[in-house]
């Protein structure tokens, strides 16, 4: 792991705290008052190292921008193909997937990815 700087804490801490799946423009736009010298290159080149080191995820494209997330706990993800946001699933029915997939096809899954799509409850009233 590289030596943490204050832009690199902030970043990281931005996207753990933030509910939004944010994308890199996002949290640069949040972060860029409080760190004038901040560039948007710097904001992507950390996006990756901490998807490289496993201390954040991509949850996928969005909308033509890649979503971030630092809840790095096996969970799921719902998109809204109406309005694109991104939420957190905590889905029981994900208990036990490694060990039955690793079961039924002879191999060892030791994580999963599960994402749904669809409409949010917002864009189902409109």
């Amino acid at each position: 792991m590289k030596k943490f700087s204050r832009k690199r804490n902030a970043i990281l801490g931005a996207l753990r705290a933030s509910k939004e799946h944010p994308t890199a423009e996002m949290l640069y736009a949040q972060l860029k008052p409080e760190y004038p010298d901040l560039s948007l290159g710097t904001v992507y080149r950390n996006l990756a190292m901490f998807k490289e080191e496993g201390t954040a995820l991509s949850v996928g494209v969005v909308d033509g921008q890649e979503r971030f997330d630092g809840w790095t706990e096996p969970h799921s993800h719902f998109i809204c193909e109406g309005c694109g946001s991104v939420s957190d699933i905590e889905c029981k029915a994900g208990d036990g997937l490694c060990e039955a997939v690793s079961e039924r096809f002879g191999v060892r899954a030791t994580r999963y990815e599960l994402t749904f799509r669809g409409l949010c409850a917002a864009c189902m009233k409109s």
